[in-house]
């Protein structure tokens, strides 16, 4: 597992702080086997007596606490990279202070990445997460303080609903013990329903205090449902396993776990990388839902042939085969309701199918607990568009008249406000076609700035130009306009704007917010609709003097006469 620190230290370090849980035994979806680093033989325990103690805190602060000294001391393999850590940690210091901002965070994504490989055993825990938090909390500041970081770009993310209540148990209702079980008796499903005190409590929960987190994931999942029942039927696993979606993100395609586990599916970075979603400077595919969809049910599927019980697949998809395989080689059961019987499994696995489960029987039988009456949110329909050179969402948004927020909701994977060339942007079925079209008549090196305005009553050049931080001379030689002609309402203005991609710097809201804001001048509220056209040509098409810097442009539109009309 690795971990891209600059989107994404802000957002740990948050979670960090409110956890008093150790961090080892939070990582949803985690395979422990995966994460424990490569086995290192040492050849004697004074390995480390060559080497120069001042640069060993870590393992200096372990050979203290057991009262030997540096050189007789024997690190683990976790307690080793959490030494090599240390040193990627201060080399980055060490560029931030030469404003090398590049070097730095390259070296603070390998101390991070380190970190989180030496979770699985280091020799104190403790002193561990307090390593790990100190070298968040520290590189946070100095996203804040100058490492590159816009403060005009702040993408959130969303608080992963599971991490509330799976390490809580709450009581059962003996009214719905035989209703539960009656319904059990009637209810087909490919995922086997089991009924138990534990489940009961979780069905009381939902049914009660956690209702509003049954009724708002239930609306939210129609909005992917379709995608994801294909999905799960093409790769031949159950259509209960959406409860999986439903328990880790309640359909959130941009939740964030404290373990750093994100999107609906909450793969950490390593698992994800393993069934191919990737990670890039501009996205991160386990924030698609239709990628991680595909992930995930293939994730499923092999831990399914590897148990052979739903259960236990179940169980290795929260804490990792590695673990579920000890809890049954140490115990000797095969079997997920002996395993949490004797505390084999961690404490969040425990409670992890009890939860699915519960959320399943409610679901198959919703009028029974009144949640048929649930309004669901419209699917999600959407066509393509493969971009060839960087392009600004905001661009895009003019051209479709589409509000940028939603746009931003249809390409949650995108980690900024540019697409990268060769990323396929997402946008409303049926509007795929007007895109390409009309950014075919931009220049390719001025997609990531330039906008398209929509021209209203009341509109002048100069009102356009300071929403953009322009100058009405640019846009009026960018369209062609002559002397102190003005747009007429209905035209359509390409705007010269003045635009710098900067890493975005992530804030975990303090509620379930699905926005993606960024400060502008323009107002990121809906997409204005153009009013009617006037008969003559539209601004854009006037003849005119071109732009020094747009000679392509001035002469696409002059054959075209129009820029997305």
């Amino acid at each position: 597992m690795a971990w891209n620190a600059n989107r994404f230290y802000s957002v740990f370090c948050s979670f960090l702080t409110a956890s008093t849980v150790p961090l080892y035994s939070q990582q949803p979806n985690l395979q422990t086997s995966f994460l424990s680093p490569a086995a290192i033989h040492l050849s004697s325990t004074g390995v480390l007596a060559s080497i120069e103690t001042e640069h060993l805190p870590y393992l200096n602060q372990l050979a203290k606490d057991g009262n030997k000294g540096i050189a007789g001391f024997l690190p683990n393999a976790s307690d080793l990279l959490i030494q090599k850590a240390e040193e990627k940690f201060r080399n980055g210091k060490r560029f931030y202070q030469l404003r090398d901002y590049d070097h730095a965070r390259a070296e603070f994504d390998g101390a991070i990445d380190d970190m989180l490989k030496a979770s699985a055993n280091p020799t104190d825990s403790s002193l561990f997460e307090s390593k790990l938090e100190e070298m968040v909390e520290t590189i946070h500041h100095y996203d804040l303080s100058g490492m590159g970081v816009s403060l005009t770009e702040v993408v959130q993310f969303d608080k992963a609903p599971l991490e509330d209540i799976v390490q809580m148990t709450f009581p059962v209702d003996p009214a719905i013990s035989d209703k539960v079980r009656g319904e059990i008796r009637n209810t087909a499903s490919a995922l086997p329903l089991v009924v138990n005190d534990v489940v009961l409590g979780y069905i009381n929960y939902f049914n009660t205090k956690g209702r509003r987190t049954m009724e708002v994931g239930l609306a939210r999942a129609a909005k992917y449902r379709p995608m994801i029942s294909k999905i799960l039927a093409e790769e031949g696993v159950p259509q209960e396993l959406i409860h999986l979606a439903q328990a880790e993100s309640g359909f959130l395609p941009r939740a964030v776990s404290r373990a750093a586990a994100q999107g609906m599916w909450q793969f950490v970075k390593y698992r994800g990388n393993e069934y191919g979603l990737k990670q890039t400077s501009y996205s991160d595919d386990r924030f698609d839902p239709e990628l991680a969809t595909r992930a995930a049910a293939r994730h499923l599927r092999d831990l399914y042939n590897e148990f052979q019980d739903w259960y236990l697949a179940i169980a290795a998809y929260n804490c990792g085969p590695g673990n579920v395989q000890k809890a049954v080689e140490r115990t000797g059961y095969a079997d997920y309701w002996e395993l949490r019987a004797r505390h084999a499994i961690p404490a969040e696995t425990s409670n992890y199918v009890p939860i699915i489960l519960a959320m399943t029987i409610m679901t198959k039988n919703a009028a029974e607990y009144g949640l048929d009456q649930i309004t669901p949110e419209s699917p999600v329909e959407y066509e393509s568009v493969d971009i060839s050179s960087p392009t600004s969402l905001a661009l895009v948004a003019d051209l479709t008249d589409t509000p940028l927020a939603e746009l931003q909701q249809l390409n949650p994977a995108l980690l900024g406000g540019v697409a990268p060339g060769g990323y396929q942007i997402r946008v409303h079925k049926g509007s795929a076609q007007q895109v390409t079209s009309s950014l075919n008549l931009l220049p390719a090196e001025r997609r990531t700035a330039w906008r398209v305005h929509h021209v209203e009553p009341g509109d002048s050049l100069v009102a356009i130009a300071h929403r953009y931080n322009t100058s009405a001379s640019s846009i009026a030689d960018a369209n062609g306009l002559v002397g102190a002609a003005e747009p007429a309402p209905g035209d359509r203005l390409l705007v010269p704007a003045s635009y710098r991609e900067a890493a975005p710097r992530v804030q975990r809201s303090a509620r379930n917010t699905k926005s993606v804001s960024r400060k502008s001048g323009r107002t990121t509220g809906a997409a204005r609709k153009p009013a009617p056209s006037r008969g003559g040509a539209t601004a854009v098409s006037a003849k005119g003097a071109q732009h020094r810097t747009a000679g392509t442009l001035a002469q696409a539109t002059r054959r075209t006469r129009t820029v997305n009309r």
